[in-house]
């Protein structure tokens, strides 16, 4: 595992200078021949004096962003224009960061160190180990597809594997699966080129054809498989990631957190504190365990409760009442100045036509790529979803939802993509999952928390998943569209559905990309042949 610090964000002053006052000067004199005629002593002078510039400009801590967010800490006691407070700082880095511990970890006005960012390189990490890291919210995550990738042989083997004496067996396992993965491959090609007869004709969509089959050879690949994610983070939020990480009872997660404490280590010490494992943290969901086992136990026997409406792997489970009502109550009360129970009242009188013009009456001037309106979030729908752990791996993206999962569970079977049974590649994959069934009981005997890590992208879990209206549109909208990958568009497709049963007239406009403008002229006919959509 390799952890690198890509980039941070520094004051635009500090590029100047090193602009204008040491690269330029150097720069210009090759260019005029100042330096040409120079003796060897006369041009070893000036390279020490521009070493002796660098190195002083350099030795200042210039080259951090902590000035930035101890001069924007002062915006609310300080009256100089911010530029102004910006130079303050940055003539004065030791004070500043004096400043940012005192507001930060005394005051606890957490909110200054995210004006502090990093980018930062994660390679060499397991998928499984990824979706820790990809469970904080407010992080930008960008992760290498295997969707488009050829895979190589390249995994992680967990520390946990490796001191029970297991490794023989999970290597061999995944190799198996590896090389189950290229035959699939070798077979789903040609297919896909013949199903397609018409974009294999131009050379130009062949890696297209071939992404189509490696999206569905890839479901025999283990989480163990090795990824890579492009990562940015404020300094607030790096504190929760290595804390939550220090806590976690994973090796490979423990090593993620250590590794990137070191990766950022000096770089802004006055904005990354608490980075230590806390009580909370390794005991809360250890402790949840048990308190769900015996509360489950009090009740068994009885029938379960049925969800509001369900399809094959998704179900609805709740929804807020009088959804739409409340959406347009929301919408009357931010409009006018009418107290919202006056608001509710009037939404509720309103006709189920009446409403959903009322409601639709937001989307005439949408395009494809705009949000609806933030009083969309007032009402959700939480659903039970079984997915594989290839569609997992996109679900989870939709950060602004809450996804709560359940461990993965061999017992709920596999997820098999249709062109692996057209191909007549069924046997062969079913044969690497039994292999994974024998290997995945033979390690959850001696190290169950690794176990996981031998289960393939086809197995499966359940995920409680909670999305508002308005992030719904836009799973809608980006995941019902041709383009998006066939697993998470089941899932999508089925989701909205349901949800379109509770809430008809939030989600009027709910659909892929491909069926915008055509929905979009449906609800506006009058308009439509006046205004061109995308």
């Amino acid at each position: 595992m390799r952890i690198v610090l890509a980039g941070h964000n520094i004051d635009i002053e500090i590029l100047r200078h090193l602009k204008t006052q040491i690269l330029e000067p150097v720069a210009s004199g090759w260019e005029e021949g100042r330096l040409d005629g120079m003796s060897e002593a006369e041009l070893r002078v000036q390279a020490a004096e521009l070493q002796r510039r660098a190195a002083d400009f350099l030795g200042r801590d210039n080259l951090t962003p902590e000035p930035i967010s101890a001069a924007y800490a002062r915006i609310s006691r300080d009256p100089r224009p911010l530029d102004e407070l910006r130079a303050v700082a940055r003539g004065e880095v030791e004070k500043a960061r004096k400043s940012n511990q005192t507001i930060i970890f005394e005051y606890g006005h957490s909110s200054v160190a995210e004006h502090a960012c990093f980018n930062i390189d994660v390679m060499g990490v397991s998928r499984y180990a990824v979706e820790e890291v990809e469970k904080f919210r407010l992080l930008a995550y960008t992760e290498k597809s295997q969707r488009y990738i050829l895979l190589a042989d390249d995994f992680v083997i967990p520390p946990e594997i490796e001191e029970a004496g297991l490794k023989p067996l999970f290597v061999q396992t995944i190799k198996a699966q590896n090389a189950c993965y290229h035959r699939l491959y070798g077979k789903l090609r040609p297919w896909v080129f013949g199903q397609n007869p018409g974009l294999a004709a131009s050379k130009k969509n062949h890696k297209t054809l071939e992404g189509w089959a490696k999206e569905d050879a890839r479901y025999i690949v283990s989480l163990a498989t090795e990824t890579q994610v492009g990562m940015t983070l404020s300094a607030r939020s790096v504190e929760h990631v290595i804390s939550r990480c220090a806590s976690h009872a994973l090796a490979e997660v423990r090593e993620y957190g250590r590794r990137l404490f070191e990766a950022l280590e000096g770089v802004a010490p006055s904005l990354v504190k608490y980075t230590h494992p806390t009580p909370y943290n390794q005991l809360a969901r250890a402790e949840l365990r048990g308190a769900a086992a015996e509360a489950l136990g009090r009740v068994t026997g009885t029938s379960p409760a049925k969800p509001l409406a369900e399809e094959e792997d998704v179900a609805l489970i709740d929804a807020t009442p009088e959804a739409d009502a409340l959406i347009a109550a929301a919408m009357l009360h931010s409009a006018s100045q009418r107290p919202m129970g006056e608001c509710l009242a009037a939404a509720r009188g309103m006709a189920d036509a009446e409403r959903r013009g009322f409601l639709a009456s937001t989307f005439r001037h949408m395009k494809s790529f705009d949000s609806v309106l933030r009083e969309f979030e007032n009402a959700r729908c939480v659903f039970e979803v079984t997915l594989s752990a290839a569609c997992f791996g996109q679900l989870k993206r939709h950060r602004m939802s809450t996804l709560n999962a359940q461990p993965y569970d061999p017992a709920l079977g596999v997820t098999v993509p249709e062109a692996i049974l057209r191909a007549g590649a069924e046997g062969e994959f079913r044969a690497a999952v039994e292999e994974t069934a024998a290997a995945y009981q033979a390690i959850a005997q001696r190290a169950p928390l690794a176990a996981p890590y031998v289960l393939t992208n086809a197995h499966r879990r359940r995920v409680l998943f909670t999305a508002n209206a308005r992030e719904l549109c836009h799973i809608s909208r980006l995941r019902e569209d041709p383009h998006a990958q066939w697993d998470i568009r089941d899932k999508a497709a089925k989701m909205l559905r349901l949800a379109r049963g509770v809430m008809p007239g939030a989600l009027q406009l709910a659909v892929g990309k491909h069926l915008f403008a055509e929905t979009w002229a449906r609800l506006f006919p009058e308009a439509a042949g006046k205004t061109t959509q995308p």
